[in-house]
């Protein structure tokens, strides 16, 4: 059956493009020879994607997340093979209860393995694990040309590095394998430490170095005084306890767009001293992996709040040694714009583990941010937060942007043209015709 035309949105809600959306079911048999899909095509899978890395306008979107299957399951080594279009959801059904749980996840479980591997994401404990790609052992690509090639560490070496953070463009990654990461509870033990400024984030980092998870939540909207001020998270896995998944029908679906206006620097700064305030920002203590990790996924459609133009996000990475005076200026632009976010998330990452060639962080500083999305006003501030980030020689990742030039990608990621060699020629996205064109 043919395709749909129907307008597809980023999860930023900011982009809305049409595109003929088939699902994976149909393109398999394209595949095996079958042309009657035009290209170029992009392949989605959970659509968690905030700009338009996965989207494909005017071209074939193919929705590639399903109720896949995992196809082994080593219990003793921890070493599982799935088909991409798992959900990290799903994978911890099944892996928590036998004490194995993935080495890396973002902070959504609603994503697939293979988004997780076309954007080599990374979590709250990048400083010792690095990012997604560390932790794969193989992997099938599927080419447009028919051709299967088994790629690993030793095999297709080269396409295997390509593929991990490759956006999806050098062909359908057909499954997965992975090494899982032994715990013996699925409880965390977790201290939440409010600070006062960015001097005491650093320092409190440096003497949360044998954590294995960290990161901090930022309030935007803090005096000059206080720039940076924040609640720092760090956590490690409890010796013993119970080995229970997080049913994902536990969480509360948003039910409408919020309107526009009550997204202001008011309601963010009350909504910032409330979280700055709550009991919680106090916390020491054992609890559920699931809020720590993944705490948006408590709110279905959250992405809703932003109102119905939606929202950008902006996540960059500026090296150490520039860390502290590049963040300093960033969050001095936002206070001076008064477009703060509601929900900033800084964290120091450590060396990068993984084979990925085009692989977003590195040893240095990140910061996540939110912005409603208010038109040109929007675009040209982020734009000014890009030059910020450049000037300290940063870089804007791939999975989050919208609006970066390509000018700025092809400057900070110098391995984009082998990528664009390896590419295959049926496979593209709005976001790499943005960046290279």
């Amino acid at each position: 059956e043919a395709g749909m035309v129907k307008p597809v949105l980023s999860w930023g809600r900011a982009q809305r493009y049409d595109q003929t959306v088939v699902s994976l079911g149909r393109f398999e048999t394209f595949f095996d020879g079958n042309r009657s899909v035009e290209g170029p095509v992009t392949f989605r899978g959970m659509g968690r994607s905030y700009g338009d890395v996965a989207l494909n306008e005017n071209g074939t979107l193919v929705q590639a997340a399903g109720p896949d299957s995992v196809i082994a399951f080593d219990r003793d080594t921890g070493i599982l093979r799935a088909r991409s279009g798992l959900t990290l959801a799903d994978l911890h059904r099944i892996t928590i209860p036998t004490g194995w749980i993935v080495a890396v996840t973002p902070g959504t479980k609603f994503v697939t393995l293979g988004g997780s591997v076309a954007n080599d994401v990374h979590g709250k404990n990048h400083h010792m694990a690095g990012s997604f790609g560390a932790h794969v052992t193989a992997l099938m690509l599927v080419r447009s040309n028919g051709e299967r090639l088994l790629c690993s560490p030793t095999e297709n070496a080269d396409m295997f590095a390509l593929t991990i953070s490759g956006l999806g463009l050098t062909g359908y990654i057909e499954w997965v394998e992975l090494q899982l990461k032994r715990i013996t509870s699925s409880e965390m033990y977790v201290e939440n430490l409010p600070y006062a400024d960015l001097d005491e984030f650093f320092l409190l980092n440096q003497q949360s170095a044998d954590w294995p998870y960290t990161v901090a939540w930022i309030d935007c909207f803090s005096p000059e005084a206080l720039l940076g001020r924040g609640i720092f998270s760090r956590a490690r896995f409890a010796d013993s306890g119970p080995l229970e998944a997080r049913p994902a029908d536990k969480a509360i679906k948003w039910p409408l767009e919020m309107p526009s206006f009550l997204l202001n620097p008011m309601s963010i700064s009350a909504f910032n001293w409330l979280y700055r305030h709550r009991p919680a920002a106090t916390f020491k203590g054992e609890q559920d992996y699931d809020p720590f990790f993944y705490p948006l996924d408590g709110i279905l459609d959250w992405n809703k709040l932003y109102g119905h133009k939606g929202f950008f996000q902006h996540q960059s990475i500026i090296p150490m040694e520039n860390g502290k005076a590049g963040v300093r200026e960033l969050l001095e632009a936002i206070r001076r714009e008064g477009q703060g976010s509601f929900l900033a998330v800084l964290k120091v990452h450590g060396k990068e583990l993984s084979p990925g060639l085009n692989t977003f962080p590195y040893e240095g500083v990140s910061l996540a941010l939110d912005f409603a999305n208010r038109g040109r006003k929007t675009v040209d501030f982020l734009h000014r937060l890009d030059a910020i980030v450049l000037a300290h020689g940063g870089r804007m990742y791939p999975a989050k942007d919208a609006l970066m030039t390509g000018e700025t990608y092809r400057k900070t990621y110098p391995n984009w043209e082998a990528l664009e060699n390896a590419r295959d020629p049926m496979i593209s996205s709005s976001f790499w015709r943005r960046v290279t064109n």
